[in-house]
């Protein structure tokens, strides 16, 4: 995720702002049908996150630049955009997105040729990478205000770029600044253009810029391909800003994570244990306890309130809450959840929100596990228990009802102090339509019943153990369904034949 997803205020209002993501590679490195942007990243596409800061900084329009499989990212973006926006802060008006072919790909220069036509002259333009996916906002919007302060004293913003401090600059475009004015950019050179000492230069260019538009555009359309790979750079972009006597900015960052591009499975890989690492401490710091750092996926975002405990290989998804003094076991996948305060959740157990909005929902004081499986619709009030083996399906629990073992409750109303027994079901489906089972309040259900639906069981009824129940109870009564049990005397199990072996 881009760290601290949620609206700057005061971008938009300084100056229009459109976004620009590249997108058009194929990423022959992943060796993948699946478009490099659209894999994967702390539970979101690359592309996602890129988007959701796109939408975070109050960008007027999002131009998505796409070539390999361009419709397969075209519609991956549509739904990705959808899903920023809902999960950010409701920009007013929220922004446009469209999209810019880029085909053939001719390098990231001619990538930028494309998106221009979508683009206003009347405001800036920040150009990012579809495949970097970490970049934090307060750098963004640190950037754009490097860019706006040359405003104050001239009516133009400045070409700003984003630059990083590595030990290791190789891959990376280089800065070259004026030895006599070090704080004066003259340009960019590529690694395979740069002779042996302009590679010695440890700042490098990110790919991250921002400029105003209508320059950008003459910039833009003024490149040639006359270099080592034979590719519009966008980085020549400096060189003509320099030429023209515009102003060029830099602001400098020392942490590559913020940068980092994916380009092979390893990275991807790489990039995904940092990022989780880096969730587990900003958790930590809030005073969540985690037992192993090493050993938490968080894949969206996880809210945790005090004294919360997270044991080894828990995998949060979706939007999950944790409520004061919530504890989870090991090895328990969360998804799109609102656990409350006081809550255990033991080990291996599965809980599976439908979404974002009808989370699954479990009442403070509540226990569940281990090995339990709460599916969409589950709704659990106060001091609820499902135990092992328990599967709890578009149902609600009252307060202090209990399914402790072998049970599968699916779409049912269980009443307060219900006691659903071991091996009992609600046969909800009759092979075309699901059917609801309503249980009153402190109905005992026995052991391995089946209650058919659609019904309902009175208050305080009982059904007896092993019993298929398919008619509706009246309060306070007994409901049992057996065959009479018949004993034969002095009976022998049949014996094998002499000389035959069993197979």
């Amino acid at each position: 995720m881009f760290y601290g997803f949620k609206k700057l205020k005061g971008i938009g209002d300084m100056l229009p702002l459109d976004v620009v993501i590249m997108a058009a590679g194929k990423g022959t490195r992943m060796k993948s049908k699946i478009p490099k942007v659209l894999h994967t990243l702390g539970g979101n596409a690359l592309l996602g996150h890129v988007i959701q800061a796109a939408v975070a900084i109050s960008a007027r329009k999002i131009v998505v630049i796409t070539g390999h499989e361009s419709e397969l990212v075209q519609n991956g973006a549509l739904s990705l955009f959808k899903q920023a926006c809902l999960q950010g802060e409701q920009s007013n008006p929220p922004p446009e997105i469209e999209f810019a072919l880029q085909m053939p790909q001719l390098g990231t220069g001619h990538a930028i040729q494309q998106a221009m036509p979508h683009l206003t002259d009347d405001g800036l333009t920040l150009i990012l990478s579809g495949d970097v996916p970490l970049t934090k906002l307060e750098t963004l919007k640190c950037l754009i205000e490097t860019s706006l302060e040359n405003k104050q004293v001239n009516t133009t913003p400045s070409l700003a770029l984003l630059t990083l401090q590595t030990a290791n600059p190789f891959g990376y475009g280089r800065i070259l600044r004026d030895t006599l004015q070090p704080q004066r950019v003259l340009g960019i050179v590529e690694e395979k253009d740069a002779n042996p000492e302009q590679r010695l230069i440890t700042e490098v260019y990110t790919g991250v810029l921002v400029a105003p538009t209508q320059y950008l555009r003459t910039w833009v359309n003024s490149l040639d391909n006359k270099n080592a790979q034979g590719e519009y750079y966008l980085t020549d972009v400096v060189t003509k800003a320099v030429d023209t006597g515009h102003a060029v900015k830099t602001l400098t960052i020392d942490n590559p994570l913020e940068v980092m591009g994916v380009n092979s499975p390893a990275q991807l890989a790489e990039l995904e244990r940092t990022l989780q690492l880096n969730t587990a401490q900003s958790l930590m710091e809030q005073g969540v306890r985690i037992k192993d750092p090493g050993r938490i996926d968080v894949r969206g975002t996880l809210n945790c309130a005090e004294d919360v405990e997270i044991d080894i290989n828990a995998v949060f998804i979706g939007s999950v809450t944790l409520g004061r003094g919530v504890r989870v076991g090991p090895n328990c996948v969360i998804s799109n959840a609102q656990i409350e305060e006081g809550a255990l959740i033991e080990a291996y157990t599965h809980i599976e929100g439908a979404s974002i909005k009808t989370p699954v929902i479990i009442g403070a004081n509540s226990r569940v596990g281990p090995f339990a499986r709460l599916r969409p619709g589950a709704m659990l009030g106060t001091e609820v228990h499902v135990g092992n083996f328990v599967e709890i399906k578009n149902s609600t629990l009252a307060s202090g009802a209990k399914a402790n073992h072998l049970a599968y409750v699916g779409d049912a109303e269980l009443g307060e102090r219900v006691n659903f027994g071991a091996g009992a079901i609600t046969a909800n489906y009759d092979g075309a339509n699901k059917h609801r089972t309503v249980i009153e309040h402190d109905v005992h259900v026995g052991s391995n019943s089946v209650l058919v639906a659609p019904l309902t069981i009175g208050a305080s009824g009982t059904i007896g153990a092993g019993s298929t129940i398919t008619k509706g109870s009246e309060p306070g009564a007994l409901s049992i369904t057996r065959a009479k049990q018949i004993s034969i005397p002095n009976w022998s199990r049949p014996r094998k034949s002499e000389g035959k072996k069993s197979g």
